[in-house]
């Protein structure tokens, strides 16, 4: 057998039995501008007992909790370099320098650091906003623009275990279906002695009961369903839903987590977790905590068509928030109407706000005549005219109701016209959203690798989400002023 040999062209590493002089103190395997500094000494800076984590304050009697500032630091760089469960967390515990110079020799079982961040997840939040404050400190906020969207995170809960009606109502069509073909099964092998008859009758019995339990099982779920008007249940996580994800292509079981990012470095000011699938009633709520964290009277902020409902938009100019966002195009909804030409769609009436009345593009006027609820809390003015009987377009281009033309206008449709002139007049801040909001979820879903989620339940899944936007937002000022500078403004 031919061994290998070396022929000394290669760089070569020391023998494994030579001794060698290691540095004198922990602290010289860590560099002076390395960003695990900077996360030791903003940890430090925090007020634990205000923050509420729990053990900020020790008991006297008992065995001795870990400090949370150490567990906290262990998590946030977890979450800052891509090891975020708790088995791996105690692993780098024992062999990473840098963690080991972190929490000073300390290595905490997987349970006591699953049990932190499980026991914490309420005060992820407010870390997150103290982190945002020290980053207006430091000019790193713009607080003029932020762009809002939302991005669909995994649940820890697979398609298999969510049902809604109609999933339930197959599924019980098929267990009907099987307990009914065993039972003739059974029936059949009634008048038989034969052992392994007998063998197999048992075997069918026994599938049966499973079946019936399941069927008991989805009869539950669904008078749970008609008991509190859901219209679907997972099972392992109960408050996650079924969304489409990954560009609407196809649906999983997800949390929807919505974000409010910064125009001048694409930091995030704001975010929270919702499990619903629509981002039709999310847009107040992130632009005022978004304002509410930059500490500031006014903001601008832009988002998708998916955002776009006059109520929402009403709520932020009440707030001090100028709204931009596009909105739905409404040529579908026109022609379900009954609309036969483009030239008579909505967007072709003009209104006159003096005489509240819209006119034709036949020239005659349409005046208020009630307010029509249009459901889902929609309540809309109604405009029409007694002309349209005599119009030449009537029945042809304007208008297939024979009842004539009418024209409906939200309560809040002056506040939409403004948007719509303002975004006329400058439409780069709409053409701005897309880059803002898709940096981060790109770094979080393939830097980060944190599109999954490991916790289970709305509440903690906040939590987690939290450690993940404060990874990011810890991330992006490194990037920008580096940790040496980071860690003189908390010095």
């Amino acid at each position: 057998m031919m061994m290998a040999t070396r022929n000394g062209n290669y760089v070569e590493g020391i023998s494994r039995s030579q001794v060698i002089l290691l540095p004198d103190t922990l602290d010289d395997y860590v560099g002076e501008d390395n960003p695990v500094r900077f996360i030791d000494a903003f940890v430090d800076g925090l007020d634990m007992k205000e923050l509420g984590f729990k053990h900020s304050e020790p008991s006297e009697e008992g065995r001795p909790p870990y400090d949370p500032r150490d567990m906290l630091k262990l998590y946030v760089y977890g979450y800052l370099n891509q090891v975020r469960s708790s088995r791996k967390l105690e692993r780098e515990s024992h062999r990473n320098v840098e963690v080991i110079w972190l929490m000073k020799k300390l290595a905490p079982d997987f349970k006591t650091i699953a049990d932190f961040r499980k026991c914490n997840v309420d005060c992820i939040k407010p870390v997150f906003r103290e982190f945002v404050y020290l980053c207006r400190s430091l000019d790193l906020f713009g607080a003029e623009l932020v762009g809002i969207d939302g991005t669909k995170f995994k649940a820890v809960n697979s398609k298999d275990r969510n049902f809604n009606e109609k999933k339930l109502q197959s599924s019980l069509k098929l267990i009907n279906e099987k307990i009914e073909r065993y039972l003739n099964e059974l029936q059949e092998n009634d008048d038989k002695n034969d052992d392994d008859v007998r063998k197999v009758a048992g075997r069918l019995k026994e599938k049966i009961s499973k079946l019936e339990e399941k069927k008991d099982e989805y009869t539950r779920m669904q008078n749970w369903m008609r008991e509190t008007g859901q219209k679907e249940v997972s099972l392992t996580d109960r408050e996650s839903r079924l969304m489409r994800a990954g560009n609407g292509k196809k649906l999983d079981v997800c949390y929807n987590v919505e974000s409010a990012v910064d125009s001048k470095n694409h930091l995030v000011a704001e975010y929270y977790v919702t499990n619903s699938p629509s981002d039709k009633n999310e847009l107040a709520k992130a632009a005022i905590g978004a304002k509410e964290n930059l500490g500031v009277e006014k903001l601008d902020a832009t988002a998708d068509s998916g955002f776009f409902d006059a109520e929402q938009i009403r709520d932020c100019v009440d707030n001090g928030i100028t709204p931009y966002v596009t909105e739905q195009k409404s040529i579908g909804s026109a022609k379900r109407a009954g609309i036969p030409t483009p030239d008579f769609y909505k967007s072709k009436f003009a209104y006159d706000a003096e005489t509240d009345a819209y006119t034709c593009p036949a020239g005659q006027k349409l005046e208020f005549m009630h307010i029509a609820d249009k459901g889902k809390g929609r309540r809309m003015r109604v405009y029409g005219t007694t002309a349209c009987s005599k119009c030449p377009f009537f029945l042809t281009r304007c208008t297939a109701d024979r009842s004539g033309r009418k024209i409906y206008r939200g309560l809040n449709e002056e506040l939409v016209e403004e948007m719509r002139k303002r975004i006329k007049e400058d439409p780069s801040k709409v053409e701005l959203r897309k880059e803002l909001c898709e940096h981060l979820f790109g770094t979080m879903k393939s830097a980060f690798n944190q599109g999954y989620l490991l916790l289970k339940g709305s509440r903690k899944v906040n939590g987690e989400v939290g450690l993940t936007m404060l990874a990011y937002n810890m991330r992006r000022a490194i990037n920008i002023l580096g940790a040496r500078a980071l860690i003189a403004s908390v010095g």
